[in-house]
């Protein structure tokens, strides 16, 4: 992999990661959670945890409607990845903090990935920097170009150039390697027809790699998705089915009722993983759907948890 700083501008965890959960209570919420930057802490906080399409409902409260975007704080920098509608969320939380810069990663540009992102208020507030990653696209376009693209009329009516923040955009590809001080961000190609990126976070020893969106072959294991996963303190992982399934009614029916995330526990002992969060949950998958499925995956492997909003995990903290 060649390195990469946009700034021109590894020891394994004995144990597993701290996870507090929170669920509507009322007494908290996930933004308590987004608090400043703390250089000696890694931290992973779930915003959105939907794929495809938000889901609110009130058979979905429990673990969340939004789509995807999963925040890390990690050695005093702030890193999110994919901008679904959990961003806007974040982004709201993030109006306390301000000056804000943030590196924003995204594993591919369907709507759940990147329709947060118009309603991303901290973006159009002059003094904020947001430095933002990704692969072109299959038709060749950029990372920018593609965002720029959803907030064009018709579709949108205020246009990227309103967005007052400093936005720096940079276009990676499988293999990058990404030098934020003494934080390394690697990249590898997933496994679908349409390319997703995934993303593996390194800092002070412990390392979380965040790869969602790949599909499975019955046949055998992704070797990229081994080498991005190995040994790592907590791997984020998709186990929805496959994006053709949706416009067959008899896949998706069958899919509701399969074992897909048998293949996420094999790829993740393959790969000496201490911990996995399921993401990505399906959107037909309601609140006591999921909760069945997590306890016949913990029946299996007792280290795995699924994601819902707010939740959020601790690696480590560093003692000064």
């Amino acid at each position: 992999m060649s390195a990469f700083d946009p700034s021109a501008a590894s020891v394994p965890l004995t144990g597993n990661p701290t996870t507090e959960t929170r669920r509507d209570s009322g007494a908290s919420s996930p933004g308590d959670r987004a608090s400043a930057l703390n250089a000696q802490e890694f931290l992973v906080q779930f915003w959105g945890v939907r794929g495809s399409i938000p889901t609110p409902s009130q058979q979905t409260v429990r673990y969340g409607g939004n789509t995807a975007c999963v925040e890390l704080r990690v050695g005093g920098k702030r890193l999110i990845f994919d901008g679904g509608t959990g961003l806007r969320v974040l982004g709201e939380n993030l109006l306390s903090q301000m000056p804000v810069e943030a590196h924003l990663f995204f594993t591919h540009t369907h709507w759940d990935r990147i329709q947060g992102f118009p309603f991303f208020i901290p973006a159009f507030v002059p003094g904020n920097c947001f430095h933002i990653y990704g692969s072109m696209g299959p038709n060749g376009a950029s990372i920018k170009q593609r965002l720029c693209d959803q907030m064009l009329r018709p579709h949108f009516p205020v246009p990227l150039q309103m967005m007052r923040s400093d936005l720096r955009f940079y276009d990676i590809s499988p293999g990058s390697v990404i030098a934020l001080d003494d934080i390394t961000i690697e990249t590898v190609s997933l496994n679908r027809p349409n390319s997703a990126l995934g993303y593996r976070v390194t800092w002070n020893g412990y390392s979380v790699v965040y790869a969602t969106d790949t599909e499975h072959a019955p046949e055998r294991l992704d070797q990229s998705l081994l080498y991005l996963a190995q040994q790592a303190d907590l791997l984020i992982y998709d186990a929805a089915y496959a994006d053709h399934a949706y416009y067959d009614p008899q896949a998706v029916a069958a899919a509701r009722q399969s074992s897909t995330w048998r293949a996420c526990i094999e790829a993740a002992i393959a790969a000496d993983v201490k911990q996995i969060i399921m993401f990505h949950h399906d959107p037909t998958h309601e609140d006591d759907f999921l909760d069945h499925m997590q306890a016949a995956v913990q029946a299996v492997y007792p280290n795995v948890l699924l994601a819902h909003e707010g939740m959020v995990l601790q690696l480590c903290h560093v003692e000064a």
